[in-house]
């Protein structure tokens, strides 16, 4: 049966959130900021993770506008103040009815990659939009993450190996690994207009933040890699590498892709 791999309950899930919310709340504020984003907005937030960006949402949006976030396990952001105009709920994006529709914008990062029913998903947010509303999905393609430089050639298999069986465990979690250079298309064929995407991505040093997202991910799924044959020693041979400022990884890249409900009376 699919099931999210990476439970947010977790003791891993804190150290997972800091990195996306370091390393990719600017991206993502960039790719929100090009719908007009402005006061009075009222915004959908799916999936909100630490609730670094359902936060900034209502700064934006000010006290006339009005934001919701959801999370399957909201226990992180529900632990920072929230201002008023932010209000944040337990919900699953696949079981629960949309807590509410007619939004001017509706956004989520990261969250349709892992799910099965990403496509009905899709047409979900879609129509919980207003006429010429804005979607903005935001997802990794985790299948370009070439190794930039390393100590030597053993490294780069370590890497490539154990790396490969976190994207097989995905898989076999109902998740896409390379949803993120999909996400354009889809959004095209659910009727959208005005679909647009930029693609960010940076080098992750050993020792650095960006890579402790490998860090987090491998360390709560240690079990499962082990079930493919990873041993204990190649994990751990694995994370000392992620240490190591001798090794650097490309980042996984984030394309953050914008599309527009159609006006009604539109032709589309």
């Amino acid at each position: 049966m699919a099931r999210y791999l990476f439970d947010n309950a977790a003791v891993q899930t804190a150290g997972r959130f800091s990195v996306l919310e370091s390393r990719y709340d600017t991206a993502s504020r960039r790719a929100l900021e090009r719908t007009g984003l402005g006061p009075g907005w009222r915004c959908l937030e799916v999936g909100g993770g630490g609730g670094s960006l359902g936060d900034w949402l209502g700064e934006q949006v000010g006290p006339e506008g009005a934001v919701t976030v959801t999370d399957i396990e909201p226990a992180r952001a529900a632990s920072r103040p929230r201002a008023a105009n932010v209000r944040l709920l337990r919900h699953d994006i696949t079981r629960d009815p949309l807590p509410g529709d007619g939004f001017d914008l509706v956004h989520a990062r990261l969250v349709l990659l892992h799910l099965p029913e990403r496509l009905r998903v899709l047409e979900l947010l879609v129509g919980a939009l207003r006429p010429g509303g804005w979607l903005v999905l935001e997802e990794f393609d985790c299948g370009w993450t070439p190794v930039l430089a390393a100590p030597d050639d053993s490294a780069v298999l370590l890497f490539e190996r154990v790396h490969g069986s976190l994207m097989t465990l995905l898989e076999k979690a109902g998740a896409e690994p390379l949803w993120g250079r999909h996400v354009v298309r889809a959004m095209l064929r659910a009727g959208l207009t005005e679909v647009t995407a930029t693609t960010y991505a940076e080098a992750w040093p050993g020792g650095g933040t960006g890579i402790g997202l490998h860090r987090a991910n491998t360390e709560q799924v240690t079990a499962g890699l082990a079930e493919l044959g990873v041993t204990t020693a190649e994990v751990d041979a694995f994370l000392a590498l992620l240490a190591d400022p001798r090794f650097v990884v490309n980042s996984y890249p984030l394309i953050s892709a914008l599309g527009r409900r159609p006006e009604e009376g539109s032709s589309r």
